[in-house]
């Protein structure tokens, strides 16, 4: 089987998912566009480079809809025989897609691939798009649907994390994210996004709010208890599929919660004809994948299963993990994997994750891939897992090692 590599990997900024945030007026189309221009030119792709560009984006409606793929790929400076495929796996779309390209290089369908994502949370509000499992009754109270930020809090009462653990997991995260941007850290990965007259409108994550304490996340109510407890009851539903449980403690709210935010990002995989071909040396090898279902009640406990389940297809252990990144869709999510694996939180999401910078859904999966390798890289660490929690439950994982 043909080894596929990574040779690029490269982002935008997260702009803040609202009307204010400095995305705001470039649509999902045009930041896809530049990120692929972005890619192109750092790595002097001409012509018929590539086989394919698969595009993760979870919302798939106006402005996002149709093949956005094949769309950015007529926006961009990418050869207009290049197509385009668009994926969902809803929050590991992202991850889903550079996994898609590694296993279609391996298995000899093409000898390079542009694999990531987008999503334009302010401009394509989150669950537009519908969702059977959420909108048709019978499917919603045959699987005990419940939304996600329940989810979340029924890992919590399950495993018994607490309100000031998932809020210090948060302080953490954001002191992290500015001591990784004061560093430097993401300099070699994160462009610049301009407008249409060449002006720069964002460079940095702007989400994130480094002044965060304690005492300040204190001061913030559960975000799910409503909906949990009074309309539509949702606690009710959870204790159907759970009565062990009793009652469902909500520890989330908007501070140790992932934040809404636009982005992209792009990653280029290849065979070794492909980087003898153009000139490029691999980065990193991408040594494995996985994909697997799980609970769709309590839906976010993907990460552990999937990540059980890579090492052992592949003859691994945790231990032969240097390095995670484990998207903070919730502070349950992450502090259920460490529990599990009983894993060092220094080895976890150690440039801060998506509680302090954001979780634009369709390109999370391929952001924290390139800022495993990036980290890889800067702190001289050979292999790395970086995996996802994901609607409906399920997980993706995703293992890499340096070249």
């Amino acid at each position: 089987m043909t080894d596929a590599y990574i040779y690029d990997a490269l982002r935008t900024p997260r702009g803040k998912g609202r009307k204010d945030g400095s995305l705001h007026e470039v649509t999902a189309l045009r930041l896809s566009a530049q990120t692929l221009n972005a890619l192109k030119e750092r790595n002097n792709l001409e012509g018929h480079a590539v086989e394919d560009v698969i595009w993760g984006n979870v919302t798939q409606v106006m402005e996002q809809g149709g093949c956005l793929a094949r769309s950015a790929v007529l926006a961009s400076d990418l050869d207009e025989r290049i197509p385009g495929l668009a994926i969902n796996r809803f929050c590991a779309s992202g991850m889903e897609a550079v996994n898609l390209a590694a296993n279609q290089v391996r298995g000899g369908a093409g000898h390079g691939y542009i694999a990531g994502g987008v999503e334009m949370m302010g401009r394509v509000p989150m669950g537009s798009d519908g969702a059977a499992i959420a909108v048709d009754p019978t499917l919603a109270m045959e699987k005990y649907f419940v939304p996600q930020g329940i989810s979340a809090d029924i890992i919590a009462t399950e495993y018994g994390f607490t309100r000031d653990e998932a809020d210090q997991l948060a302080v953490e995260s954001q002191r992290r994210a500015k001591a990784a941007w004061d560093d430097g850290r993401f300099a070699k990965s994160v462009i610049e996004i301009r407008d249409q007259n060449g002006l720069t409108i964002l460079d940095h994550d702007e989400y994130m709010r480094p002044q965060t304490d304690m005492q300040s996340l204190g001061a913030l109510n559960p975000a799910f208890q409503a909906m949990g407890e009074v309309m539509p009851g949702f606690d009710k539903v959870a204790l159907m599929k759970y009565p062990h449980l009793e009652k469902i403690n909500h520890i989330h709210h908007a501070g140790n919660s992932s934040g809404i935010v636009d982005g992209a990002a792009a990653l280029l995989i290849g065979s070794k004809e492909f980087g003898e071909k153009h000139g490029l040396k691999p980065r990193a090898r991408i040594r494995a994948t996985a994909k697997i279902g799980t609970d769709p009640t309590i839906m976010l406990t993907g990460p552990v299963p999937v990540t059980e389940k890579i090492l052992a297809d592949h003859g691994m252990n945790i231990r032969d993990i240097d390095l995670f990144e484990v998207n903070e869709a919730f502070a349950a999510v992450v502090m259920r994997f460490m529990q599990a694996f009983d894993v060092d939180a220094d080895s976890i999401n150690v440039n801060g994750g998506a509680i302090a910078m954001g979780h634009p859904l369709g390109a999370t999966g391929a952001m924290i891939i390139g800022t495993l390798l990036d980290e890889m890289e800067r702190a001289d660490k050979e292999t790395g897992l970086a995996t996802l929690c994901i609607a409906s439950g399920m997980g993706s994982a995703t293992i890499i090692e340096r070249v």
